[in-house]
């Protein structure tokens, strides 16, 4: 495997302009992690976010371009402790999106918050929590990717952290509503999970699972092979064959992929590893390690990478953890000439940031920044770009 590794030049960072932020919420404690889902259908993206510390779980409407700049409208599904994660799913099939919550600390169990839209009698009731009981108790839960594995419903990628720590996946029944049949599969012994995301990673037509473990034997990306849904109807316990990639050893935060295949992966303490497939994915990547001023920034939680200010290159955003004093926890990567160039988008505030997601929300044609701090905003918030 071929690694480049690169040193950012010296910028005055300082002086570029910071991009404006907006708080969506900061009613609870510990906003940990924001997944998207247009769940009413108006074109926009919604937003589901578990808090860690105040023990709820919340989704948020886009209350649309003009009223993007306000605290949004939101929906509290359910209270659990430790909730890791939240994600938007179909779990049913009946047309309305429930919630599902990972949660660790000493609740280790994984939760379904039924919408009340799945309601027999179309009656107007809470929204319902339960927990699975395939995973109480069982593993710290991080992190749940919806996807259809054996071609049967809505089945459910979940990976941990821990001394049980797994990747595997939680199979629907034929009656999703029994929550009591639901079934959980473990493919790979993990140390602690960060990303799970569904791709078709050998072009073979079907969804594989990548993947950042950051505390193992064995840490770095990996991917896990399907071997299609037929494989998986005929034999629930198959496990799925493990291709590592990259990012070996090291303590690798949340990954990105692009479209084109390209992986993003913030690693600790201040590197950025983009890696490119060498022709057969399932050998290790060409990888490029960016290292990023660890006096200026806090130690790397998240990168992806888009096209930031129009002008037709990509950009590498990253979060942090751990920006203490006048270091910043948000910030952005630009190529010039084959340097790095830091750009500051958060300032001196906010100390520890999760996984990021790069999308306009504004309606102003520009790429604006969303993610979640768990520290001194506890919000869930965006910055603005300031392009437009």
């Amino acid at each position: 495997m071929k690694k480049v590794i690169l040193f950012l030049s010296m910028t005055l960072s300082a002086t570029a302009a910071q991009w404006r932020m907006h708080i969506i919420d900061n009613t609870s404690r510990g906003a940990d992690g924001v997944r998207l889902m247009d769940i009413n259908k108006d074109g926009l993206p919604d937003i589901a976010s578990g808090w860690e510390e105040g023990g709820v779980v919340r989704f948020y409407l886009h209350p649309g371009p003009k009223k993007a700049k306000q605290p949004w409208p939101h929906t509290e599904v359910g209270k659990v402790k430790s909730p890791e994660d939240a994600v938007f799913t179909d779990l049913d099939g009946d047309g309305a999106y429930d919630v599902v919550s990972c949660c660790e600390g000493r609740t280790r169990t994984v939760y379904f918050h039924w919408s009340p839209a799945n309601d027999e009698q179309n009656e107007i009731l809470p929204w319902r929590t339960k927990a699975v009981p395939a995973t109480t108790g069982k593993q710290s839960w991080m992190f749940a990717l919806p996807l259809q594995v054996d071609g049967d419903g809505i089945d459910l990628v979940l990976g941990s952290k821990g001394d049980e720590a797994s990747i595997g996946w939680l199979q629907s029944p034929k009656n999703p509503r029994d929550i009591k049949a639901w079934k959980y599969h473990s493919w790979y012994k993990a140390g602690w999970i960060m990303s799970l995301i569904s791709c078709d990673m050998d072009h073979d037509g079907d969804l594989d699972v990548l993947a950042s473990d950051r505390r193992s034997k064995t840490p770095g990306i990996l991917w896990l092979e399907n071997p299609g849904t037929k494989a998986m109807k005929t034999d629930p316990s198959l496990k799925w064959n493990v291709h590592r990639i990259g990012a070996i050893r090291e303590e690798v935060m949340f990954i990105t992929i692009s479209k084109n295949n390209v992986i993003h992966a913030a690693v600790r303490p201040n590197h950025i590893h983009v890696l490119q497939p060498n022709g057969d994915p399932r050998q290790p990547w060409k990888e490029q390690i960016i290292t990023y001023p660890a006096d200026r920034y806090g130690t790397a939680k998240a990168a992806r990478a888009d096209d930031l200010d129009g002008d037709g290159q990509i950009e590498i955003a990253v979060s942090c953890e751990a920006a203490n004093g006048a270091k910043s926890g948000v910030f952005y990567l630009k190529q010039n000439k084959g340097k790095w160039f830091d750009y500051d988008i958060g300032g001196p505030e906010g100390l520890k940031y999760d996984r990021i997601e790069l999308l306009d929300l504004d309606g102003d044609g520009d790429l604006d920044l969303l993610t979640c701090e768990e520290r001194d905003f506890n919000a869930v918030l965006w910055y603005e770009n300031p392009l437009k």
